[in-house]
């Protein structure tokens, strides 16, 4: 018989709504409109985060288009842990057909923890332009940085051990029902 680890919800669907909700109206008044904004997801979970922030913008302002203002920036062959980690399939980077030379880029992502998706994410961008400025939204921060690497705007800072994990199951991905999507730290 097996034993399923322990774990705990600390975020339900609606808990997700409202933090990407906040996340959004963070990024407005940060940004003073959307003007020159472009969401970027780092696949896997960070796609659908940015675009229902991409979706949460447009009811704000208007003028933010997610059709021409959303991408996805895959960082697998960035990554400097490729030789130590088990092998990924790279999933299509897809930048707006505008670039993002001068823009103000915000990288978006499930889970802060070390740094290094997001170091890599910087190196990979560096690589289609130069955006104006890179920002970075993540829906939980969960400590234990190895990089001096901070987020801009956060869903919930969530304090965890290094020997727990933080499980972001949404529907997109997971094959949930959108009101079963959570947060759960696993131990």
């Amino acid at each position: 018989m097996t034993h399923s680890p322990e774990t705990a919800t600390v975020m339900t669907a609606a808990d997700i709504d409202r933090a990407l909700t906040r996340i959004a109206h963070e990024i407005v008044e940060a940004q003073r409109g959307t003007d020159k904004l472009i969401l970027c997801g780092i696949p896997r979970r960070g796609v659908p985060l940015a675009q229902r922030l991409g979706a949460k913008l447009a009811n704000i302002d208007a003028s933010f288009d997610p059709a021409t203002s959303l991408g996805s920036l895959d960082v697998t062959m960035y990554r400097d842990d490729l030789r130590t980690s088990g092998a990924r399939t790279p999933e299509p980077t897809q930048l707006p057909t505008t670039g993002i030379d001068g823009s103000t880029v915000v990288l978006v992502d499930d889970v802060l923890y070390s740094g290094r998706t997001i170091r890599a994410a910087l190196d990979a961008l560096s690589d289609y332009g130069r955006p104006q400025a890179v920002r970075l939204a993540v829906l939980v921060d969960r400590g234990h940085r190895e990089l001096p690497i901070r987020a801009d705007h956060v869903g919930k800072n969530i304090p965890t051990s290094r020997n727990e994990r933080v499980g972001v199951r949404l529907a997109d991905i997971d094959g949930l029902a959108a009101d079963a999507e959570q947060v759960v730290i696993i131990r």
